[in-house]
């Protein structure tokens, strides 16, 4: 399955954690706010720490446009306590232990690295509208500029919403 602009986001409830506190997410349940999930492969890896870095340094110009941003990885609750105290970061990041959410927007992938086959997380973020619609939807991602370039989305959105 894929998601694709203009589709309605597969609805969730996981568990998420901002370091201090633990508690859960269910997206529906946080309409009308736009929101960003990104996606991301694992805990305290170069790549996903600086992703989850950059949007740390941004939470509070997304907050100022009344979006809310989660990271989502298959790690543990408690491997994202540590990610967080580690790394400072300050955005909530979800535990798909599962997979489901990763599976149901299409991010759940085979991979291949040093001869190596296996399934895991395409770096992937999407901007949920107020309505629960994919406003716009990034894979594949590269991680330099990305959250600015989320941003810039999330500014043109609220721009529209009015």
């Amino acid at each position: 399955m894929t998601c694709e602009i203009g589709d309605t986001a597969p609805d969730f409830t996981l568990p998420g954690t901002d370091g201090a506190e633990e508690f859960t997410v269910t997206l529906s349940a946080l309409r009308p706010a736009p929101v960003v999930l990104f996606f991301y492969p694992r805990d305290n890896t170069s790549g996903c720490t600086r992703e989850a870095k950059d949007f740390s340094a941004l939470k509070d110009a997304f907050d100022a446009l009344g979006v809310k941003v989660f990271g989502i990885s298959k790690d543990s609750i408690a491997s994202h306590r540590r990610f967080i105290e580690k790394q400072g970061l300050t955005v909530p990041l979800l535990s798909d232990a599962e997979s489901d959410v990763a599976e149901r927007y299409g991010v759940w992938q085979e991979k291949k690295m040093y001869g190596r086959t296996f399934f895991g997380i395409e770096r992937s973020t999407f901007l949920i509208d107020g309505a629960g619609r994919i406003a716009r939807a990034w894979r594949k991602v590269k991680v330099p500029g990305h959250a600015e370039a989320v941003l810039a989305a999330a500014r043109e959105l609220a721009r529209e919403a009015g």
